[in-house]
């Protein structure tokens, strides 16, 4: 094999290496949040740690489903600034998709039962959809009574509201008592009971009067980004180190030269 041929090859591996391990590098600074997210809990999550300074990324799988990453080093940050905000929302579960008939014959407790936690699934999603509401479950108690009974139970319901502490959550709990009685046939208003979770919200980065940014070779960068503009700058600085390295070791082995030539290898000329 020649010897140029070689050294092309020998090159473009280098380059293939290093452009590799570049992305390695920058891969590795960062580290997987959440995944298995749909589009709108990617958004809101994004959303919401860029307002408290934490930049992250989204990338979307093959089955569409979102996975959202940060710096490593900004992952408990991240973690709990998300815990305050009740993100990623919990997906609940329609009547519809509780009552999927997967091809068996279910029972009048599963049925009943089926029921009773599909009603739970929409009235959370219900409360859940009010502005500050961070997280909302509703418990429902419906007993089974028999009509021949002197003393019947009465259905009763509980609800669970996490919400923000700016929002007054106070002055709802009369519509809220309103919508899970008028949602379940046979609940009176006075059976339901509401119990709120004030979570106040972290001050966002931008709102402390912290500087936000630093400068990196005169540019304006975070600080999360400036340990990956380092690896790249410093990665393009050898390759291009060994760039010229490989063009000098070139242009030095292509130099003219003067050769003897071997007498005993010239055909002998017939006279």
């Amino acid at each position: 094999m020649p010897r140029r041929t070689l050294l092309n090859r020998c090159g473009v591996r280098c380059r293939v290496a290093l452009v590799v391990v570049s992305m390695l590098v920058l891969q590795a600074c960062s580290v997987e949040l959440y995944s298995n997210l749909n589009q709108r809990q990617a958004n809101e999550i994004v959303a919401t740690l860029m307002r408290h300074g934490i930049p992250a990324q989204r990338e979307a799988g093959k089955d569409g489903k979102m996975t959202v990453s940060v710096q490593k080093d900004r992952f408990a940050e991240a973690m709990a600034i998300l815990d305050e905000s009740g993100l990623p929302k919990q997906e609940f579960q329609t009547l519809g998709d509780v009552f999927k008939r997967d091809g068996l014959v279910s029972s009048p407790v599963e049925e009943r039962a089926t029921m009773i936690y599909g009603l739970s699934q929409e009235l959370s999603q219900t409360i859940s959809d009010i502005d500050g509401v961070l997280s909302a479950r509703v418990h429902l108690v419906l007993p089974e009574n028999d009509p021949l009974r002197q003393r019947l139970v009465p259905s009763s319901a509980s609800v669970f509201i996490r919400h923000r502490a700016s929002v007054p959550m106070n002055e709802l709990i009369p519509q809220v008592k309103m919508l899970v009685a008028k949602g379940i046939a046979g609940l009176t208003y006075d059976n339901v009971s509401v119990t709120l979770i004030p979570v106040t919200a972290a001050v966002p980065e931008n709102a402390t009067g912290e500087p936000g940014f630093t400068t990196f070779l005169g540019l304006w960068l975070h600080p999360d980004s400036v340990v990956a503009a380092m690896w790249l700058f410093y990665g393009m600085t050898a390759a291009l180190f060994a760039l010229a390295a490989r063009l000098a070791y070139v242009q030095w082995y292509r130099r003219p030269g003067v050769y003897a030539l071997d007498a005993s290898a010239m055909p002998v000329k017939k006279t």
